[in-house]
């Protein structure tokens, strides 16, 4: 019996799907999802999502929301409701996003953080199942370590340097999403290539280094590539601890029977040479980050797309129930 790509990388990777389409989900059953702003913005524009819609948008108006903090409000609690729908198909974890906005208020991420944890609690899902999606900015990354404290997981996105990596473990952060393609995307551009091959392709580089640096150190802190662009990138990082794939490359990979070996393994890891950092604190993070180029432009710009996902999602909810009328009204 020939067994596909996904069979072969699932013996040596969770599979994790990055969307929130029910029916994508569905089919491919993985272990866990995950969700972005964007993602749950293209959902919420499915004729099949309508009922989720006018659920969410009742409720936060029986809790007595109006106006703009009627529409954010009911963005949260639909946010939440793709993810009780998600967790319905999965036996694992679901990653729910904080509003990017929030993305340098520490607080502020933490408060809303509490919300979206209230919010699956009245749904009665169990808080071991759901993942804090929160941007690796200095000011998320602590949210994220008070978090952990008191006992809330979390799944630190936007991550795109070794530096952001470290200050994760420091905080005994459950998981991080270092991406791969956009590192690609924006190494295609800088150095005007069309291609690399998989042993060279930057995003798949990087993941490489900070999955070495974290078995070398014994961090528990799991690594799960994303932002994928091809199956030959999800398969040169097969071994990393979880990967997050889109529905069109699990297709893919879905159809390809090529032999899978693992690209990373822990024991391999730790023999390798050796990746010595220095401790680091608030200072020299964003000295790091302001000195690397790729890292701060994909960091302030994966911000910024959340940003825009969300406020096209608030603007699909007021054209839905004509909400700048009754604030007029």
């Amino acid at each position: 019996m020939t067994h596909t790509a996904l069979d072969q990388l699932k013996t040596l990777t969770t599979v994790v799907a990055d969307s929130s389409d029910l029916d994508a989900i569905r089919k491919f059953r993985p272990l866990d999802a995950t969700t972005n702003p964007s993602l749950i913005t293209a959902a919420a524009e499915q004729p099949e999502s309508k009922e989720l819609i006018e659920d969410a948008y009742y409720q936060a108006k029986e809790e007595g929301y109006k106006s703009d903090e009627l529409i954010e409000r009911t963005i949260d609690i639909l946010t939440v409701k793709f993810g009780v729908e998600i967790l319905k198909l999965i036996e694992g974890r679901v990653s729910t996003e904080v509003d990017a906005a929030l993305s340098y208020d520490t607080e502020a991420t933490i408060k809303k953080a509490h919300e979206l944890c209230e919010l699956y609690k009245g749904y009665g899902i169990d808080q071991s199942r759901i993942l804090i999606k929160i941007a690796s900015t200095w000011e998320g990354i602590q949210a994220a370590k008070v978090l952990e404290a008191e006992g809330i997981a979390c799944n630190l996105t936007l991550l795109f340097g070794l530096h952001q990596a470290q200050a994760c473990a420091d905080a005994k952060v459950t998981l991080i999403s270092p991406f791969v393609g956009r590192i690609l995307d924006w190494y295609k551009k800088a150095e005007g290539v069309d291609a690399y091959t998989i042993e060279k392709d930057p995003g798949v580089v990087s993941v490489k280094k900070i999955y070495t640096y974290y078995k070398q150190q014994n961090i528990p802190t799991q690594v799960m590539g994303a932002s994928f662009r091809s199956i030959d990138q999800v398969l040169g990082l097969a071994g990393c601890d979880l990967l997050t794939i889109s529905p069109s490359l699990l297709t893919q990979l879905e159809q390809d029977t090529r032999t899978v070996d693992a690209a990373l393994d822990a024991s391999q890891a730790k023999q390798a040479e050796a990746i010595v950092r220095p401790a680091q604190d608030e200072q020299s993070f964003k000295d790091e980050l302001n000195h690397d180029l790729m890292a701060f432009q994909l960091l302030q710009g994966g911000v910024d797309g959340f940003i825009k996902a969300r406020d096209q999602l608030s603007l699909l909810l007021r054209q839905s129930f004509g909400i700048d009328a009754e604030i007029k009204s």
